[in-house]
């Protein structure tokens, strides 16, 4: 019976202890081999905002073509006011041109649409087109040092350039089991990550969208701290506590 009693108590000390292979990111990588990067295009969604510029070689006649914005000042805040917002029917309403569909389209994609537009419409000869999205953001919470919701210019970043932002895990994050929450075309898709695993530069959720949602779980160590049971110190005391109790009462 002590026998049985001694081997759970080790068991539950061992379980108490974190090793490395749970806090090392990207175990394994292959160092000496180059890998092909594949970038995913992130899909215009409602409540984005874009800037749209209309250009031609005559740039007098693109200017009822593009939004009137203030030439004073050029902060990104202010160019969010002067953006278009996408509805959430995804609508943008152009000036001249009218109303757009951007569903299923990336900026890239809705640049090749309007050009389109304004050569089987006529409008314009030549025309270039360049839509940018300004209020591209990430939120990220749990284990990290900095939660929060973080603005960031790029088309993409990855996942673990928007853990940078919130100035990474803490010790108690749990690393092997990263939520990604997702939003496209009305549908959530959540996807756990493992950031210890070097399959993580291959998965597709590896690449940062515009609103992800980033939820990094705290770790046994951290769930065992909102407990009665808050380091490893207490678990020896405890532990002794135990078998000095089971040697008296066999005795």
């Amino acid at each position: 019976m002590i026998k049985k009693i001694l081997i759970c108590i080790l068991v539950f000390i061992v379980q108490s202890c974190t090793g490395k292979k749970s806090i090392i990111y990207l175990q394994n990588t292959n160092t000496d081999i180059a890998s092909q990067i594949d970038y995913y295009d992130a899909y215009i969604q409602p409540n984005d905002i874009l800037k749209i510029t209309i250009g031609t070689p005559v740039p007098e006649a693109a200017i009822p073509y593009n939004k009137q914005t203030n030439p004073v000042g050029g902060s990104v805040e202010l160019l969010k006011l002067e953006g278009y917002l996408v509805s959430e029917k995804y609508m943008i309403k152009l000036p001249v041109i009218g109303a757009v569909s951007v569903k299923d389209k990336t900026p890239a994609q809705l640049e090749e649409v309007i050009k389109e537009e304004l050569l089987s419409g006529n409008h314009l000869d030549s025309p270039n087109v360049d839509v940018r999205l300004l209020n591209s953001k990430v939120t990220i919470l749990g284990e990290v040092n900095a939660p929060g919701t973080y603005n960031f210019s790029e088309a993409s970043i990855t996942l673990l350039q928007a853990l940078g932002y919130a100035g990474d895990l803490t010790i108690n994050g749990k690393r092997n089991d990263i939520l990604v929450i997702r939003e496209e075309n009305g549908i959530r898709h959540i996807s756990n990550i493992d950031l210890t695993s070097a399959n993580l530069l291959k998965n597709q959720y590896y690449t940062i969208k515009q609103n992800d949602v980033i939820y990094v779980k705290p770790n046994m160590a951290k769930v065992k701290s909102g407990g009665y049971i808050n380091n490893f110190g207490t678990v020896l005391s405890v532990t002794s506590i135990l078998i000095s109790t089971i040697i008296l009462i066999t005795r």
